[in-house]
């Protein structure tokens, strides 16, 4: 302990001696946290903090290399008049390492997350026309966000944990399913009457709206367990499994809508098949996740590989196969239900939860495809085909039912033995918008586009499937901000700091491990980091 805080002062003093523009490029350029193996020559071509280290240089690198072999690939295939060097998949690639670079300074700088940039950087590329997107490429878009989308529910249903969920499925219930259908209907019943949808059109916005986001909440939950926060409670972990039922919720019910309005078929067999397809997803995913849990034999020499290999494809299947039959709400719940089971058992097995290599895995994927979703959701976005009155009443929307979600929130919380306190902090951490709705945000608008129709003409859905895009932008670029911001607010407050960590070290379970963390700095930079 007396060692890190000599550390923490020596690094001070070394911080005060930088200029302005070392001090700046310090925010971007963090030291590593483990020994480096970096080139003698590297400091003296690269000076630290102007450059980043090698370690973080060479990672930036490779992802963008990442990026080039996959359009090459593509080249190599389909030739120079698709994908040539004057082609729109190049630009394509170019948007996606721009996002990834400018996300990554972003976060740096501002402490936001990188999507809101990855994201403003596609709407920016395609208002300077700098991309443009014909059929083909919007079916590679679709193809793409599918992937995403893949690989965010698969994460959720990693990260639940069987016996948080057992001893308190009452509590996970309330947080996960009533604030989601509170602000659900909320936001169907204004953006009824503010935005004049259709009352399907407004259910369909308001299943995508309400469901929270595990990239902008996980992190701020991770950062506070890790100073004892609410640990002794079980708050972050209780959190983490509320915001997995959310999203798999949500996801199921847009699917529902959004099938049920394009379904050529008779409406009465499209109400039944709702909740049929939820049960036949829950099943049929509960058993592929027990049968990767037998399958490969656990001494196989491959079994991470195979264990991933079985879950993304079996994911990927199960999202494209349901859309393919038209049983869209089995899909995304069958690969929420996959990971669930398959991580229960892996436990059993000696895999800790969220921390096994299949889960890791998964967070290394998801670094490579959430510039994809961002920017190609930003892509789609026209400022100057939108409607001043569509954002001004999009926001008055979003606001209040936003409000209204933390409101509920408070008082759905009774019952959970949470003090006002927290269920303030658990209503504040219930607004954040991201994945979800850049994932979904513009799925209406593909189908409008390849000439399927809910009933009305093609002029008005495009125009309806328009505004839930641009929504769907909306809440990502206001509710991700004002989320971090609030929470950063009510944890470097003075007066809620010190109470805060008085609460962790009376009540953690460890308490000489909290006292350890508070008084080795780690505290201020909880707070810098959130």
């Amino acid at each position: 302990m007396a060692n890190s805080s000599h550390e923490t002062h020596e690094n001070q003093q070394i911080e005060e001696n930088y200029n302005f523009w070392q001090k700046f490029c310090l925010r971007c350029h963090q030291p590593d946290s483990t020994p480096s193996l970096e080139p003698f020559w590297w400091r003296k071509v690269f000076p630290f903090p102007l450059f980043p280290t090698f370690r973080q240089s060479a990672q930036k690198i490779c992802i963008i290399i990442f990026f080039f072999l996959m359009w090459g690939i593509l080249y190599a295939q389909l030739g120079s008049t698709v994908i040539g060097i004057n082609s729109e998949l190049l630009s394509m690639t170019l948007l996606v390492i721009a996002a990834y670079l400018i996300g990554w300074i972003w976060m740096k700088v501002t402490t936001l997350p990188a999507l809101i940039a990855m994201l403003l950087t596609g709407i920016i590329f395609q208002n300077l026309h700098l991309v443009q997107m014909t059929v083909t490429c919007r079916q590679l878009n679709q193809d793409l966000r599918k992937i995403a989308l893949v690989i965010i529910l698969m994460r959720a249903g990693l990260g639940l944990n069987a016996d948080i969920l057992r001893k308190h499925y009452i509590a996970v219930l309330q947080l996960g399913l009533l604030p989601w259908l509170v602000e659900c209907i909320a936001i169907a019943v204004t953006s009824h009457y503010l935005l004049y949808l259709p009352w399907i059109w407004a259910f369909l916005l308001g299943s995508m709206i309400a469901s929270v986001s595990p990239a902008v909440v996980v992190p701020c939950l991770f950062r506070l367990r890790e100073v004892g926060y609410g640990v002794s409670k079980g708050i972050p972990t209780l959190l983490l499994a509320a915001a997995s039922i959310d999203d798999s919720i949500s996801v199921a019910v847009f699917a529902i809508i959004l099938n049920a309005m394009f379904s050529p078929g008779s409406t009465t067999f499209n109400i039944i098949k709702g909740p049929l397809s939820i049960i036949a997803g829950i099943v049929l995913g509960g058993l592929w996740g027990a049968l990767i849990s037998v399958i490969p034999e656990r001494g196989d020499v491959y079994l991470v590989p195979l264990r991933f290999l079985a879950l993304f494809l079996g994911g990927l299947f199960a999202l494209f196969m349901s859309s393919y039959i038209e049983w869209s709400g089995a899909g995304p719940l069958a690969i929420v239900s996959s990971g669930f089971v398959a991580a229960y058992f892996w436990e059993k097995q000696g895999w800790p939860i969220n921390k096994n290599p299949v889960s890791n895995t998964f967070r290394i994927l998801w670094i490579f495809f959430e510039p994809i979703l961002f920017a190609f959701t930003g892509a789609q976005v026209t400022l100057s085909a939108l409607d001043p009155r569509v954002i001004s009443s999009g926001v008055i929307c979003l606001l209040s039912c936003l409000a209204l979600r933390v409101i509920a929130t408070f008082f759905v919380s009774f019952g959970c033995g949470l003090n006002n306190k927290e269920k303030l902090f658990i209503g504040l951490t219930w607004m954040a918008k991201a994945t979800v709705q850049a994932a979904l945000g513009p799925a209406a608008l593909d189908l409008v586009n390849i000439g399927k129709t809910a009933g009305a003409s093609k002029v008005e859905e495009t125009e309806y499937a328009k505004v839930i895009l641009a929504i769907s932008v909306l809440s990502v670029i206001i509710s991700a901000p004002a989320y971090l911001y609030l929470i950063r607010e009510i944890i470097t407050h003075k007066k809620t700091l010190e109470a805060l960590f008085r609460y962790n070290i009376q009540r953690a379970p460890n308490k000489l491990q909290v006292v350890e963390i508070a008084d080795s700095g780690l505290k201020d930079t909880v707070v810098t980091n959130l």
